[in-house]
């Protein structure tokens, strides 16, 4: 009763306002209510918070001393403790306050109004005389066994669950539910299950039911019923939240602990339907076991390394299958995933990319500081900290003569020269260059390639050649033939190495060098060159021991005027020979020499050859310059024999002939010209020789013939004298 009280008062009473200006709260009770005691009659709105105090109620004369209301501290309800009578009071005016031990208001004062409900109980001044038949029935108001309900359940619903009963008449049924949970009765006492339940939101609830009159008064102490909900696998495992990627060390042994999986399963514990078992999907397990990577306890969840190695920078993402049913069939199934990172060691050496150097030459005279070489260095370790190298000169630099230079987070380092070198004191240098790890080396120690070794050649120095003059000059007139000597450049000592000559600048090419004595020759005519005008060129020598050594001179030309022409005479062409078949070879033609005693000779010359059509055919010939001519074979094979060939070379209306001799032989693979031979006096031809070789065989032959017959003649003498005649041989 005191609960269908407290139902009822708690939709009833109006809340109360905030606790600034708490209002009046308005509570009805019945007069001579004959149910249980204390009777809960309104909720005051206490403070949450713990409070240290007390609670106390106050109002109209005799209420607090004679105990009639009270709160309950613990649920906050405004109770009374016994049955009011409303002939003697109709109404109570209280104030409840929340104090300290020293009378400090902590909360309220709330004030409340308690009205009491009249009923009919007092008789009228007559007297009345009534019978009753009372007659015994059997108690179906009994307590009910418990009722098991499979959670989700699968039926239409309200779905009737059990069944109570009042044998009284007028009854009306009320249910409670601890928790509240969808149940319900209707008013034949039959009690429902509104909808599916949910075993891990509530695994039991416990139903009250009351029989009740018309004035909500309870015929009797409530029946309760324990509504148990069993469970069903509606629960697939729940995987661990995914967090940070674990970290393990490359060549960490095998059975190194990597995680544990822990899924949770909310359905009922120790059941088969929260039974997790786990099962490796990625990476997927390799047979034989030497090839997996990651082994995994299936019960357990707990995942270690394998026999298999793993790189440093790896990132594994391992997904693991948690199952319930211990991983029979028809179970859930959830996919865990731990990230894993293969941490970095330092276990490799620092090695050079290259371990032996070409050879680096140096001139002695090199400056310190120049840079040798750069040699460059990797780490196959992935962590900046274990790819710090340190570099040193190990061998081959007793004296100090070289430096290392390197930043300390690169790979590379130059080898510098640090003090002078000597050709005379090492010709060479063989220097060991070794690099290490700054930081402690896990594992095998530095292999061959962290050696490399550079070898450095030592270059002399040889001065420069001198020429005898830093510049040259000369006075050139313009009508100076080609062919004319100008000067001679000499070194300045005579007992220096040779030298070899060049032009470098003759853009006119009028000017050429012998390239051994020095000499300076004009190359053709100086046409175009006008009196009082300067040509400079400028004249190269390389000493010919070391080409690479050279000096240079200028030269300059002042041009003066023409001399006097002379007249032409034909020069005499010595004989030349050319080879047959055709060689690159030619013989070089001149126009006729000049003559101070006449005129009208000077250059330049046209050159062509004779109108003889043989020789049209067998001969070619260009002009080099306006002095000179090429003269070389037109077909690719000549008579070998001495051939005459005319040239006509001819100068404005005069025209001279030329017989240029020229013998065309055969030659060897140096173009030298091979001549037919004649026979040599008191030298045999090969007719004789021949002879003189049979007649020498004959001889031999009869002399052996006869040795043959003599011999044959004494052996058949032998043969016929007796046998007793024939000496006995004895040895003595």
């Amino acid at each position: 009763m005191v609960a269908a009280w407290l139902w009822l008062l708690c939709f009833l009473v109006p809340q109360a306002l905030p606790r600034a200006q708490p209002a009046e709260l308005y509570v009805e009770v019945p007069e001579n209510y004959g149910g249980n005691f204390p009777l809960y009659l309104t909720k005051l709105l206490l403070p949450r918070e713990e409070t240290e105090g007390q609670i106390v109620v106050s109002g109209d004369a005799g209420v607090a001393g004679e105990g009639l209301f009270a709160v309950d501290p613990e649920s906050g309800f405004l109770l009374v403790t016994r049955a009011l009578d409303r002939e003697e009071q109709a109404e109570y005016q209280l104030q409840v306050t929340l104090e300290t031990e020293d009378r400090r208001v902590l909360w309220g004062p709330q004030p409340v109004r308690v009205r009491v409900k009249d009923e009919n109980d007092q008789a009228s001044g007559h007297q009345a005389t009534a019978t009753i038949d009372v007659s015994i029935v059997e108690n179906t108001w009994v307590p009910l066994d418990p009722v098991h309900l499979a959670e989700n359940l699968q039926v239409p619903y309200p779905h009737h669950i059990a069944q109570v009963h009042w044998n009284g008449g007028d009854v009306h049924y009320h249910l409670e539910s601890q928790p509240q949970g969808p149940f319900d009765v209707d008013t034949e006492g039959k009690l429902y299950v509104t909808q599916e339940l949910d075993r891990e939101a509530q695994a039991e609830y416990l139903l009250q039911v009351r029989a009740q009159n018309t004035h909500s008064e309870d015929y009797a102490e409530p029946l309760e019923l324990q509504v148990v909900v069993t469970d069903e696998n509606d629960n697939a495992p729940i995987c661990p939240p995914r967090g940070p990627s674990v970290s393990i060390p490359e060549l960490s042994p095998p059975g190194t602990k990597v995680a544990k999986i822990l899924a949770e399963d909310a359905d009922a514990p120790s059941s088969p339907n929260s039974h997790v078992v786990y099962q490796l999907l990625s990476p997927e397990p390799e047979e034989p076991a030497e090839l997996r990577a990651f082994e995994l306890d299936s019960t357990s969840g707990s995942v270690t390394l394998g026999a298999a190695q793993l790189q440093a920078g790896q990132n594994i993402l391992l997904q693991v299958l948690a199952m319930d049913l211990g991983g029979t069939d028809g179970g859930l199934s959830s996919t865990c995933e731990i990230p894993v990172t293969i941490t970095d060691i330092n276990d490799h050496a620092p090695e050079f990319t290259t371990s032996q150097i070409e050879p680096v030459s140096l001139p002695e005279d090199a400056e310190p500081g120049t840079l040798v070489t750069t040699l460059t260095a990797t780490d196959a370790d992935l962590e900046p900290a274990f790819r710090l190298m340190d570099f040193a000169i190990e061998a081959g630099d007793e004296e100090g003569t070289f430096s290392l230079d390197w930043e300390p987070d690169s790979a590379h380092v130059q080898l510098r020269l640090l003090k002078n070198l000597s050709y005379e004191a090492a010709p060479s240098h063989q220097l060991v260059v070794v690099v290490r790890n700054v930081e402690e080396l896990v594992g095998p120690g530095p292999g061959p390639g962290a050696t490399a070794t550079v070898t450095v050649l030592v270059e002399r120095v040889v001065p420069p050649p001198q020429l005898d003059r830093e510049s040259y000059e000369a006075s050139v007139p313009i009508s100076t033939p080609a062919g004319s000597l100008l000067l001679t450049v000499q070194p300045s000592d005579p007992l220096s190495s040779p030298l070899r000559f060049s032009l470098v600048n003759d853009s006119e090419g009028w000017l050429c060098i012998k390239e051994i004595s020095g000499e300076v020759h004009t190359a053709r005519p100086l046409q175009g060159a006008q009196p009082g005008d300067m040509y400079t060129v400028l004249i190269e020598a390389q000493d010919a021991d070391e080409p690479t050594l050279s000096t240079s001179a200028t030269l300059v030309i002042h041009f003066l005027k023409a001399l006097p022409a002379p007249t032409p005479t034909l020069a005499p062409v010595p004989s030349r020979h050319l080879c047959t078949p055709r060689q690159d070879h030619g013989v070089v033609v001149s126009g006729p020499r000049e003559d101070p005693d006449q005129a009208g000779g000077h250059g330049p010359f046209s050159f062509a050859l004779g109108p003889n059509p043989t020789v049209q055919r067998d001969w070619r010939l260009r002009a080099l310059n306006g002095s000179h001519a090429y003269l070389t074979l037109g077909l690719h094979w000549v008579e070998p024999r001495e051939h005459v060939v005319p040239i006509a070379v001819s100068h404005n209306d005069q025209i001279w002939q030329i017989q240029v001799r020229v013998i065309v032989c055969r030659c060897n693979v140096e173009g030298q010209c091979m001549r037919k031979v004649g026979r040599m006096k008191g030298m045999p031809t090969k007719l004789s020789a021949v002879g003189i070789l049979v007649g020498t065989l004959i001889a031999i032959g009869i002399f052996l013939i006869l040795i043959f017959t003599h011999l044959t003649l004494a052996r058949k003498k032998d043969l016929d004298q007796p046998v007793d005649s024939v000496p006995l041989k004895v040895a003595v």
